[in-house]
Order: C-alpha cells, then sequence, then structure tokens
C-alpha cells in the first residue's frame, strides 16, 4: 500500500516504501526503482517533486488540520520516529524536518491521521499490549490508547460527521466512535 495525503490545493504528497520488495513476504524481492523519498504531485501541472529525501525508509504521511505542518514516519531507523516538518513556499515544500516524537522500545507507529483539534492517531503495533492506536496531542504528549487483539497498521476517520475512527489491523478491520471528528483530507 503506498501511503498517500492530498493536501486541499488538491496536491497528492506520498512516501514510496521498499517494503513490498525486501522480501518474499509482502511482495517479491527486486531492487527499487525510485529513491525511498517524501512526493509531491503538483495538481495543476502533474509534475513531480520530492519533498525531502533525509528519512529512511518514509511510511505514513498526513498533514495538520491546517495544513501548516507535514507528520512522516521514518521506517528504517529502530525505534521509529516520527517526524515534522513545516510545510513553506505556498504548501509545495517541507523544510526544518525534525523528531515529533520517537516510538518506545518495541512499539512501531504506522499509519497515521490528525483529528481536527491536531491530536495524531496512530496505527500501533508489534506485540501484545503495544497492538491498537496511540494518540498523541499536538505537543507529543502521549493523551491516549485504544488496544487491540492485533497491530493496527493503517486508519481513517469516516462516517458522515468523521467521527468513526476505522482501524485496519492484520486481519480484522475495526470501527469506534470517537469523540472527536478527524481533520478534512484524512
Amino acid at each position: 500500500m503506498l501511503p498517500v495525503a492530498v493536501k486541499s490545493d488538491n496536491s497528492v504528497w506520498f512516501t514510496d516504501p521498499p517494503f513490498g520488495i525486501l522480501g518474499n513476504y509482502e511482495g517479491h524481492v527486486a531492487t527499487p526503482e525510485l529513491p525511498t523519498n517524501v512526493y509531491r504531485i503538483d495538481a495543476g501541472t502533474g509534475q513531480l517533486s520530492v519533498i525531502t529525501g533525509e528519512i529512511n525508509r518514509p511510511n505514513g504521511l498526513c498533514f495538520s488540520p491546517d495544513e501548516t505542518k507535514l507528520y512522516v514516519i521514518e521506517a528504517g531507523v529502530t525505534p521509529r520516529v516520527v517526524r515534522s516538518y513545516d510545510v513553506v513556499d505556498n504548501g509545495t515544500r517541507g523544510a526544518n524536518g525534525r523528531t515529533f516524537i520517537t516510538a518506545e522500545p518495541g512499539g512501531t507507529p504506522d499509519g497515521f491521521r490528525c483529528d481536527v483539534d491536531g491530536n495524531l492517531w496512530c496505527g500501533w503495533g508489534m506485540g501484545e499490549g503495544k497492538d491498537g492506536v496511540m494518540i498523541y496531542s499536538r505537543d507529543a504528549k502521549p493523551i491516549g490508547r485504544i488496544v487491540l487483539p492485533e497491530r493496527c497498521a493503517n486508519l481513517c476517520f469516516g462516517g458522515l460527521r468523521r467521527n468513526r475512527l476505522f482501524m485496519a489491523s492484520s486481519q480484522s478491520l475495526y470501527s469506534l466512535y470517537v469523540n472527536t471528528q478527524g481533520a478534512p483530507g484524512g
């Protein structure tokens, strides 16, 4: 699955992690055709640009509700890191990359989305007691956890009011109504 986020200007931002070609478990062993960067496709011109090439195996990504920040999982480091970038140059580029959170040992953040208050809801996994969803405030403080019996790889807000959290896990799809709304686009 290719991690994608669509900004309000209809530009498409995505990462191209090599996970499906690193072994035969999720695909077939192959050599990457492109560097594993964070990319942006301009909605008007179709032009592809590199947002950043400094992340080791970028994975999940999403925008803050006001689209001034871009969050990206750095999956090629241990422990995994969620990085934050300022969205600059009229919303066409990321700058000032920095660590937002570092996962606790054994924790594995994966796909994520922001709610309307700027809290980050992260699919989480890698073992009993760590599987589910971790929720972080906009200040990177852990503020909640949804425990699931299996790893949650991706999630999104849906429903008529964007207040239903859908969690795609290893073998199941879970949903839960929450007392917030997902930010538009997520």
